[in-house]
């Protein structure tokens, strides 16, 4: 793998992970478009880790405050703010982790890889974002999340376990209905991507581990350099964005790229 397609890897892993235009569509078209090579899980994982660390520290103060609910947490008490949104977070990252599990034994992500599930996908949640965003209302902020509402998110974020549907836009589409501004919203999917990126980086870690080519090393920590740099640039943007901006455009890009797809799939 050359230099030039590792950090093409990596932006386009880091620009698209917190957009809601989904990342792994992205990356399984990317070598289905060009030709090239599939990138593998050892570069997977690290452009993960990379977007991973991109959160982290966009959100730090949200982060810290959930770590230090921990340990009332694990006493059972939810009597400060940290405790209630780390038990949030956990209960909205049950549902992924338990699907994504059955996914995987039962190996039906292979089959959900071609580019008409991906093309299907990106149109038809892409309209459900629109829909949201144009008819939810905005009378709830990130710190009145409830745990309804974080199962109902969690719920959605499973969905997203279908490339091209994106993570951030299903479970932003959630909130959006369930009442939350956009900025708001969009603040939720973030943190929820947090527990959920470090279970999937945990599940394609141990394949890593189990055939690992540690000549990729090198490679794998440039590539979640590069994503962390391009995953804090996209989240300072949309963030800023949301403050003036709706969520059409990124709509309009999930319509173009998904009639593109499925022109090319059924042509």
């Amino acid at each position: 793998m050359t230099l030039f397609t590792l950090l093409l890897i990596a932006a386009l892993q880091g620009l698209t992970e917190f957009l809601p235009v989904s990342s792994s569509a992205h990356l399984i078209l990317l070598p289905k478009l060009t030709g090239g090579a599939d990138q593998g899980l050892a570069i997977d994982v690290a452009v993960h880790v990379g977007t991973l660390a991109a959160v982290v520290l966009y959100f730090w103060q949200d982060v810290r405050l959930g770590l230090s609910g921990l340990p009332r947490l694990c006493r059972g008490r939810l009597d400060t703010p940290g405790a209630r949104l780390a038990f949030h977070l956990l209960l909205a990252t049950l549902p992924v982790v338990l699907v994504g599990f059955v996914v995987k034994a039962l190996g039906l992500s292979a089959a959900m890889r071609s580019i008409e599930v991906i093309g299907w996908a990106m149109l038809g949640f892409g309209l459900v974002l629109y829909w949201a965003d144009r008819t939810g209302l905005a009378d709830k902020t990130a710190e009145n999340w409830t745990r309804r509402d974080a199962v109902i998110m969690g719920l959605a974020q499973a969905v997203a376990l279908i490339p091209g549907t994106s993570r951030s836009g299903i479970t932003i589409s959630a909130a959006r209905r369930l009442g939350y501004g956009r900025s708001a919203a969009a603040r939720l999917s973030m943190l929820m991507s947090i527990p959920t990126i470090i279970a999937s980086g945990a599940l394609l870690g141990l394949d890593v581990v189990q055939g690992a080519d540690w000549a990729l090393a090198q490679a794998a920590a440039i590539a979640a350099a590069f994503a962390m740099c391009a995953a804090l640039v996209a989240l300072a943007l949309m963030m800023r964005l949301l403050q003036s901006v709706s969520f059409t455009p990124y709509v309009i890009y999930r319509i173009a790229l998904g009639g593109v797809l499925l022109a090319i799939a059924y042509g």
